[in-house]
């Protein structure tokens, strides 16, 4: 089922069903469905969309729970989008202040939108046996965790002792987090502009230049941000920077670059570098470094190739630092993406260990004496992060792990490991030092 949203018209409810039985069903991405259904609905409606699409896949496995009690059997595939607005139907009565009788109503109007007329009749009946035995039936996943089951055996298996606080952060909202542009001016006197411009935050003990905003906002009411004054970029990822140890005169390679926060923030944290190159393989994701750069009014050398093939882009010259943030599973960043859950799988899991493994080798060659290579995943799964760098290590007797010494995280033998909170993502850490 592609994204059909001619079929929805402009109900916002059934262009939401559509784009989540789009995820659900085909394994496509919000990043991918949400502009374009976005653009079917009115202007005031694109943040209720966003907000039924977001909230739904955030709370789908107790959604889908809740569901499996109510109906007496599943639906067929070519009905997915009918089951699909239930779950945004039960969304709304659990998690939105709508009133309970027009979330019933409009839900029977969504499914006239989507030519299911027959549809109305079932999803009156469900939502209001949902409503008489609301009490009981949401006790019943008051424990559920959320979570596909693979994922949870996985999260269980790696950190038992944090586990619960795992679930809880991704099930969660992802919180909206500056980084202040230092080159142009100080974090305090980027946080009081934004006082002025009734935008309240507060600064963050883990990153020097991070400001959490209390409230989100959309990026044009953040002063200066068109000229550079900031970027949104979480906490976690803006731990990357400082742990390399920038000095001026360095050569520098970001790999796997895309969509290039963490180029922008090494070059605001050290201005005076020889050079930036900043390697990704897609070339529609690349422009997103291109522009970042631009609005930030800095320059790195921006390439698209395989940085796992420096054959086909590499001029010789050594690095004196390495950034590898390496494409993984962003099992740490589920808050942010709810997708995730449905779109990664277990099988998936071992390519990616397999790839980041081939990318470690390939550019590990590429170092300088002397110089270091920090690896970065937003994963939490040990099987990308310390299985990787075990193995690693172990076959380059040259490579020195270099201790991360941090009050945030967990110290891994061979780095670090921050957990999915509240207020940051989850990220892991390797410092790697070629003597």
């Amino acid at each position: 089922m592609s994204l059909p949203t001619k079929t929805a018209g402009r109900n916002v409810r059934a262009c939401a069903a559509q784009v989540i039985a789009d995820v659900v069903r085909n394994g496509r991405s919000l990043a991918e469905l949400l502009p374009v259904a976005q653009v079917r609905v009115s202007d005031n409606e694109r943040g209720l969309l966003a907000e039924l699409c977001y909230g739904t896949l955030r709370q789908f496995f107790v959604l889908d729970a809740l569901a499996g009690h109510l109906l007496q059997k599943p639906p067929r595939d070519k009905d997915y989008d009918v089951h699909a607005l239930l779950l945004v139907g039960l969304y709304q009565l659990r998690h939105l202040r709508v009133a309970e009788h027009a979330v019933v109503n409009l839900t029977v109007d969504a499914a006239r939108a989507l030519k299911k007329d027959w549809a109305g009749k079932l999803l009156n009946g469900v939502l209001r046996n949902y409503l008489r035995q609301r009490e009981a039936l949401d006790a019943s996943v008051a424990q559920h965790h959320n979570h596909p089951e693979w994922l949870m055996r996985a999260i269980v298996a790696a950190w038992p002792a944090q586990a619960e606080g795992v679930f809880a952060a991704n099930n969660g909202r992802g919180g909206m987090t500056l980084r202040v542009n230092v080159l142009q001016q100080t974090v305090e006197d980027y946080q009081q502009q934004l006082s002025a411009a009734g935008i309240a935050s507060e600064a963050d003990a883990m990153a020097r230049a991070a400001l959490l905003l209390q409230q989100p906002v959309v990026v044009s009411e953040l002063p200066g941000f068109a000229a550079g004054a900031c970027s949104v970029q979480d906490v976690a990822a803006q731990l990357c920077a400082p742990l390399l140890q920038l000095q001026p005169g360095q050569r520098v390679l970001d790999a796997c670059c895309a969509p290039g926060g963490k180029t922008g923030h090494m070059l605001e944290t050290e201005p005076q570098l020889t050079e930036l190159v900043a390697v990704d393989n897609d070339e529609g994701r690349l422009q997103r470094v291109r522009d970042n750069l631009a609005r930030l009014q800095l320059d790195a050398t921006v390439l698209c190739a395989d940085a796992a093939q420096p054959s086909q882009w590499w001029d010789g010259k050594l690095f004196d630092r390495i950034l590898l943030d390496a494409p993984c599973s962003g099992s740490g960043v589920i808050r942010r993406h709810p997708d995730i859950k449905h779109l990664r799988r277990e099988s998936d899991i071992a390519p990616l260990a397999a790839r980041q493994r081939e990318l470690l080798d390939a550019l590990w060659p590429l170092l300088a004496p002397g110089g270091m290579l920090l690896y970065t995943t937003c994963s939490i799964l040990p099987q990308e992060n310390e299985h990787v760098l075990s193995a690693f290590v172990q076959a380059h007797d040259k490579a020195v792990v270099q201790p991360i010494a941090a009050d945030w995280g967990i110290a891994t033998p061979h780095g670090r490991q921050l957990l999915p909170a509240a207020g940051h993502d989850g990220f892991f850490y390797a410092l790697l030092r070629k003597p």
